[in-house]
Formats: structure tokens, sequence, C-alpha cells
């Protein structure tokens, strides 16, 4: 069972989703015995975002594993820099590096086929012009998102997607936690939503432990949440 040393596992929702999406990985963390928080995060930009994820992760006692989806893995980038933080893990995630942006690092291969079926909307700014969100097309979703999660449940994954503020993509990252902090990262080989290239050379890069999963989609929290989870609880004991 945890103890006091045991670090709490902050699980970092990426775009187009929410912290439902870890509910799998919850529950094989919970039977395990290790203590879990799965926040929202903003979708609103990177540097505030992260900003949230670091004040979640400063306000707990004792350490913390910081766990990053997809987006999540550039807000766990800049987060894990805090005092408490004492391992990162890339889950299907953007593994950044100080002063890149999401589209650089994307920008080094080839595009996947998210790029081309992403929907543009606006969202009110106070005291300014409306900003651009992104969300991915509803009938492009279940291929791009989640090849391998039931048809019935990607309806609804598509239908309850958050979007993301198209300026996130643009957004340089302030630091680069994995230079100070030990990363595991797991690579989606089948993912249609962050080249699996990427997912690679950013994990490989900030020196993870790397875990591949062949056939795995982007939303491989939701379809593998047992070897999602067995990565995670790695990390919790090696930083123990």
């Amino acid at each position: 069972m945890a103890t006091s040393s045991t670090p709490t596992v902050v699980l970092v929702h990426g775009a187009f989703a929410d912290a439902s999406s870890w509910t799998g990985v919850i529950a094989e963390l919970q039977n395990h015995g290790i203590p879990v928080v799965a926040p929202p995060n903003p979708l609103r930009g990177l540097a505030s975002d992260a900003a949230y994820i670091a004040s979640v992760a400063a306000q707990i006692d004792g350490p913390v594993v910081l766990v990053g989806h997809s987006y999540g893995g550039a807000l766990i980038s800049v987060a894990g820099t805090t005092e408490n933080v004492v391992g990162l893990v890339y889950v299907a995630a953007y593994a950044t590096e100080e002063g890149e942006s999401l589209g650089e690092l994307q920008g080094r291969f080839p595009l996947s086929p998210l790029v081309s079926n992403l929907k543009e909307a606006t969202y009110p700014v106070e005291g300014a012009e409306p900003a651009v969100e992104v969300t991915i097309k509803a009938e492009a979703f279940p291929d791009i998102f989640a090849a391998d999660v039931p048809a019935p449940v990607t309806k609804v994954l598509a239908l309850a997607q958050r979007p993301l503020a198209a300026a996130a993509f643009t957004e340089t990252a302030s630091a680069a936690a994995w230079k100070t902090k030990p990363s595991w990262a797991l690579v989606a080989a089948a993912d249609q939503a962050i080249n699996p290239e990427v997912q690679r050379f950013g994990a490989k890069r900030a020196g993870a432990e790397i875990v591949e999963l062949e056939g795995a989609s982007h939303a491989v929290a939701v379809s593998r949440p047992k070897e999602v989870a067995d990565l995670i609880r790695e990390a919790v004991r090696a930083t123990s």
C-alpha cells in the first residue's frame, strides 16, 4: 500500500479530451494504492496551462510524478520544474525542448492526418478580439484519435471534445524539466494524431525510458489503461 513517500500521480490530459479519459488508468493506479489527481487542463495556452498544472503540483503534500498525454506532455515539460516533481511520464505526448513550440517539434517530421482535419471556431477573450480554437472534425475523430476504441465510445468522445486554443501550437516552452528530472515515455505506434516519430524523437532526446505499444491509437489511455498504468507505476517505484 501507499506510504507517505509514495509520489502522488498527477494525470494531465491533452487537447480534444478531458480528465475522464484517464478513468481506466485511475482505477488501475488506485488498485495498487497509488494516490492520484486528474485536474482539468484549461487548454488555453502553453504558458498559462503549464502554470496551472505547476500550481496543482506545488499544492500537493510530498513528491509528485507528472503524467502528460498528448499536448499535456508539453505542459509537464514546463511544470515539471516545480520543486516537488520527481518524475515525468509522457503518454503519446510531445516532449518539448526549452524555446521550442509544438509546431516546431511537429514540423521536423511528416504531419499526421490530424493537421488537415481540424475545425476552427472562435471564443471570446475579455478586452481583446475573439481568439481561435480548434477541434477535430467529428467524422474524422474515430480514425485519428481513437481507432482502437469501440465505435459507441468514440462517438461520445467526438461530441465531448474540449477545444484547444490555436495559439498553443506556436507558443514556445519556457523550460524542459526532463533535463533535471527522470522521465518515461509510452509511444503509441499507430497514432494518427501525433506522428509516432515525433513521440520517439522527443522521448529519446529527453533520455526517457521508452515503451512502445504496437497498434495503439492516440487514445491509448482509454484503449490500453493497464499498460499505461504499468509504466506510471514503474516511474512511481523508481522515484519512491
